[in-house]
């Protein structure tokens, strides 16, 4: 087996000074699959290494001007071949000479005369053991990208949570005021308490629908809905923050599809508060909604800033939306939760958009018996 992982060769790199043994060698492991490069002396194995890295390396003690021993200490030394394995091949077999070469670095030791199938069978078992080994720190380093991520979602949440709170506390020490001079609440001041009161609830169920819809336990109450009569509910409740912006709904006629009325609205919710947020007050936002071989497309655009491509890979991701919040999102649950929401009615969720020159969310939900009659 010469894999070293899916598609990929084994390159292996073979040192010794005895050309015998080095064709012999090579010419039996190339028999078996696996790429070789013969060397016959230490610095054209440290040349040949450093050109281009090898997989393992099998490598001969005595040589003249340079060692084995002195060749694995400088492939140690050098931080882009420090990690890869190193088998001794050699006819010295003393305790003493075998310490020494682990000591180095190498990760075994064959006695010549050799056994070709022991050979084969610890180059094989090396080779295993660094694409395991490869493969742990690509995870590792996964890991540690999702917890920075995880921990940049926490800490803006932690913020808009807090800013929503900070909007609370003071309006109930100014409610506390005029309640004890006689005077009636400021009706605007009670207002932006309720919003900020509903922001941080919505926050809140947003993360446990999140967690819900992930461990498969969000239950869908499916319906006949009209989803243009849904989405002009939607934009209605938007009307009051419209400020100068055009607010425009282009669905000629009615599309019904079975879903879950309150999980789509919040869908359509999410994705309009996007948009007002990202439309200049002079913007134009557009809702359209219409039918595909009874399937119901729904799209959402803005005349904002756009997204980069670079960023619109991971926009609908809970984690990766949190390395883009500072440009475009926020704390990136409401794109997060559309994609959960979207893919458990069967549907599919994107986004098309080109830095300055606004951006438009789509998605769609299947399962509907197209238009009916107005």
């Amino acid at each position: 087996m010469c894999a070293v992982g899916k598609g990929m060769i084994a390159d292996l790199l073979i040192v010794d000074d005895t050309p015998a043994n080095l064709h012999l060698l090579a010419d039996l492991l190339k028999q078996r699959g696996y790429k070789v490069r013969p060397v016959p002396s230490g610095e054209l194995a440290l040349r040949a290494a450093t050109a281009y890295p090898p997989d393992l390396v099998l490598l001969d003690i005595n040589m003249p001007n340079m060692s084995g021993f002195e060749v694995c200490e400088r492939l140690k030394k050098d931080a882009r071949l420090r990690d890869i394995p190193v088998i001794f091949i050699s006819a010295l077999d003393e305790t003493l000479d075998k310490v020494k070469a682990f000591t180095l670095g190498g990760v075994d030791y064959i006695t010549k005369p050799f056994q070709f199938e022991e050979v084969l069978a610890r180059v094989q078992t090396h080779l295993e053991l660094r694409n395991r080994e490869r493969q742990l720190k690509e995870s590792f380093g996964q890991l540690q990208s999702l917890e920075q991520s995880r921990d940049n979602l926490v800490h803006m949440m932690v913020h808009d949570m807090r800013s929503q709170l900070t909007v609370i506390s003071a309006g109930l020490g100014m409610v506390r005021v005029m309640c004890k001079e006689g005077r009636i609440p400021d009706g605007k001041l009670l207002a932006d308490m309720t919003t900020s009161a509903h922001r941080l609830i919505e926050m809140i169920t947003q993360v446990l629908d999140i967690s819900r819809f992930e461990a498969g336990q969000m239950p869908l109450i499916k319906a006949s809905c009209d989803i243009a009569q849904l989405a002009r509910e939607a934009m209605d409740s938007f009307l009051s923050t419209v400020g100068g912006r055009e607010l425009r709904l282009l669905a000629p006629v009615p599309v019904t599809v079975p879903c879950d009325l309150d999980v789509v609205r919040r869908i359509l919710a999410n994705l309009l508060v996007n948009a007002f947020k990202y439309s200049p007050k002079n913007g134009q936002v557009t809702v359209v909604v219409r039918d595909e071989s009874g399937m119901a497309h729904i799209s959402v655009s803005d005349s904002g800033p756009g997204i980069p491509p670079e960023l619109q890979q991971n926009i609908f991701n809970k984690f990766g939306q949190a390395d883009v919040s500072h440009k475009r999102m926020g704390s990136g649950l409401g794109l997060a939760f559309c994609r959960l929401a979207v893919e458990a009615h069967g549907g599919r969720i994107g986004v098309e958009s080109q830095s300055g020159q606004g951006s438009t969310f789509w998605f769609t939900l299947p399962g509907g018996g197209g238009p009916v009659a107005g």
